[in-house]
Formats: structure tokens, C-alpha cells, sequence
């Protein structure tokens, strides 16, 4: 009995100095405070006062209250003036998003533009009458289409999905593929585009494998993959529709109101996905289309004012004759007069966290007044 009551007193105390060190250690991390990383550069040398008092406010006068709100009034009404002129002079410049790299934005997409017009990195536009057996147009857009839905089921961005067609696209120009091998060469492409090149966290190479319900071997995936990486010379880095459609579609929004930002953004990039779908598109450059896309989605949102303008001709390098060819066969895919049984991309954007912009009405004709050089 003895034992027994030294052993319990023993777990009491025990118990009892626990409870007092896991006090002490809450008490000392309630005293730490937290730090964001964007932070640290700014807390050396900054005194911070101890029970500091209340300031007592000072009482305002009315009448000189209304007068300064009243001056400053006008001097908000001269900013905005001159950020109306400013607008138009250089639109990067302006921005506060650093990722946009305002001071030499412009020099980027020059060099981009001269880019993507490189022969090694720009498909046939008729691969498949050249160089393909097997394959043919409808296939192309079916294993598209199907790697649409790969990407949602795997959340990967928009980029790796452009990069995944662009490198189909560059090898079919380039070798002939069996019927049987083409989805092998598609998760083989988006393999490469999603762990060689854009996702942080990409899928495993048995991802893939599953996702074909098992029809490869990853010993069959990964060869594939290195066939494609050996044609393409490990050029893999060239501009997509999407590296253009961010700059283009911030410039279409400086004149639209009353009309959502993102869901103009929505419907360019749902415009953009639907050309991947057809095999007429591969001919035009990424920035061709990228306009074209933003040409559409601005006559969709504003069917009775002119889709065009000085701003969006000087930055694209565009006038809208050069896009009436690309515009047309967008809108017709957006109508499914082209590709109308391809739907995992319309189904994608129909999601209400694409603001449902596969279902915004659009005129079934295209006024050709718009295509003209003049600016409205």
C-alpha cells in the first residue's frame, strides 16, 4: 500500500511540473510574434513605445473640412486627366504587378515576337498532309480535347497545356506517329511540359500511365518522352498563345465598363483553349491568335461597338484584317460549326468559376465592317 501512495503521489507531481512547463512554453510563444518573410527588412532599428497613450483627436472645423475636400476634388479630377493621357502612352510602364516588368516589358515581347516566328520552334502548318500516315485532323482534335480533361483531373495550369499541344505539334511535323502511339506521344508531351519545364509539384510518371487506364508502360512513356526531347533539341521554352493573351487582355480592359475584368479574361482564355482544337490554327503564330481571341471576346461582351482599337493595334502589332481569318475560325468553334463533338473544354468553362463565359450568346455572323483598317 505503501508503494502504491508513493507511486501516486510521484504521478501527481509529475502531472503537476508537465502542466507547468507546457504553461511556461505557451507563455512563451504567445510573447513571439509571428513574422511574414516581406517583413524582416523593415523591423531592425524601429523604437516601439511601451503603453503608449491615447492621442486625443483634434476637433475639425466643418466649413474648412468641406473647402479642402472641395480642392482636393479638383486635384483628383487633374490626376485622373493625366493618368487618361498616360494610359496611352505606355500602359506597362504603369503597372504595379512586377511580374509584368514594366521598365522593359516592351523589349520582352520583342524578342518574343521575333521568337516565335523561329523556324525550329514553329510547327508545319501541313504537317499532316506532309508528314503523317496515320494521324489525321479529327484525330488531333480528339487527343486535344482528352488532354483538356487530363490536365483539370491533374489541376495543372493553363501554361503546361499549351506547351503540351506545342510540343505534339512540333513532333508530328517531324516524325510519322502510328494511330496507336498518338495518346502515348500526348501524356509523353504533357509529362515533359508539366515536370521538365512549368509545375512545381508535377505528376509521377505512373500518373500517367493510369490515367490511359494502364494502356503504356512507364518503361514505354519515358522512352517516348526521351524520342520527343531528342527531336525537339530540348527547345522547350517557346512562347505559347498564353504568354501574349496576359499583356494583350490587360490592354483590352482599359476602355471596357460596366463589364467584369475577369470574366473578360475568362472568355479570352476559353477562346484561346478552343483553338488548340483545331487543326486550321496551327498555321497562325501564338500572338495571331492571342489577338484574335481578344478581338472575339470584345464583340461578344460589346456586340455594337467595334471590337478594335489604336491601343490594342500599336501593342499587338495587329490590324483587324490580318485576324479575320483566326477571328473567323474561333467564332465558328465557339458556335460548334467547327468541332462542335469536342466538349471537355466547353464543359470546362461552362463551371461557374469560369464565370460560365461557354454560355455568354454571340451573334452568328461577324459584321465585316470591323475588319476594316479604319479605327471607329
Amino acid at each position: 500500500m505503501a508503494e502504491k501512495e508513493i507511486s501516486g503521489r510521484m504521478t501527481r507531481a509529475a502531472a503537476k511540473r508537465k502542466a507547468t512547463m507546457a504553461a511556461a512554453k505557451d507563455d512563451e510563444r504567445a510573447s513571439k510574434k509571428r513574422v511574414v518573410l516581406g517583413e524582416l527588412p523593415n523591423m531592425s532599428n524601429v523604437p516601439v513605445p511601451v503603453n503608449p497613450k491615447p492621442t486625443q483627436k483634434p476637433k475639425r472645423d466643418l466649413r474648412a473640412y468641406a473647402k479642402q475636400r472641395k480642392t482636393a476634388s479638383v486635384s483628383d479630377t487633374a490626376k485622373d486627366s493625366t493618368a487618361a493621357v498616360e494610359s496611352s502612352v505606355d500602359i506597362d510602364a504603369r503597372t504595379d504587378d512586377p511580374q509584368m516588368c514594366g521598365p522593359y516589358v516592351s523589349d520582352i515581347y520583342e524578342y518574343l515576337r521575333q521568337l516565335e516566328v523561329n523556324p525550329k520552334q514553329r510547327p508545319l502548318p501541313n504537317y499532316i498532309e506532309k508528314v503523317q500516315k496515320e494521324v489525321n485532323s479529327n484525330m488531333r482534335g480528339v487527343l486535344v480535347d482528352w488532354l483538356v480533361e487530363v490536365s483539370e483531373e491533374y489541376k495543372l495550369v493553363s501554361h503546361t497545356l499549351y506547351l503540351t499541344v506545342s510540343y505534339i505539334d512540333r513532333f508530328l511535323s517531324l516524325k510519322s506517329v502510328a494511330r496507336q502511339k498518338l495518346q502515348l506521344l500526348g501524356v509523353s508531351s504533357m509529362l515533359i511540359a508539366s515536370r521538365k519545364y512549368e509545375e512545381i509539384s508535377p505528376q509521377n510518371v505512373e500518373d500517367f500511365c493510369y490515367i490511359t487506364d494502364n494502356t503504356y508502360t512507364k518503361q514505354e512513356v519515358v522512352e517516348m518522352e526521351a524520342e520527343i526531347l531528342l527531336a525537339l533539341h530540348f527547345e522547350l521554352g517557346s512562347p505559347t498563345i498564353q504568354t501574349f493573351l496576359r499583356r494583350f487582355a490587360r490592354i483590352a480592359q482599359e476602355d471596357i465598363i460596366n463589364v467584369s475584368h475577369l470574366q473578360l479574361e475568362f472568355l479570352c482564355s476559353y477562346l484561346s483553349e478552343l483553338s488548340l482544337l483545331d487543326y486550321k490554327c496551327v498555321k497562325f503564330l501564338p500572338s495571331m491568335v492571342a489577338a484574335s481571341a481578344i478581338f472575339l471576346a470584345r464583340f461578344i461582351m460589346r456586340p455594337k461597338q467595334h471590337p478594335w482599337n489604336p491601343m490594342l493595334q500599336e501593342y499587338t502589332k495587329y490590324k483587324p484584317a490580318d485576324l479575320k481569318e483566326c477571328v473567323g475560325i474561333i467564332h465558328d468553334l465557339y458556335l460548334s460549326r467547327r468541332g462542335g463533338a469536342l466538349q471537355a473544354v466547353r464543359a470546362k468553362y461552362k463551371q461557374h468559376r469560369f464565370k460560365c463565359v461557354a454560355t455568354l450568346p454571340v451573334s452568328p455572323e461577324l459584321p465585316l465592317l470591323f475588319f476594316e483598317d479604319v479605327m471607329i
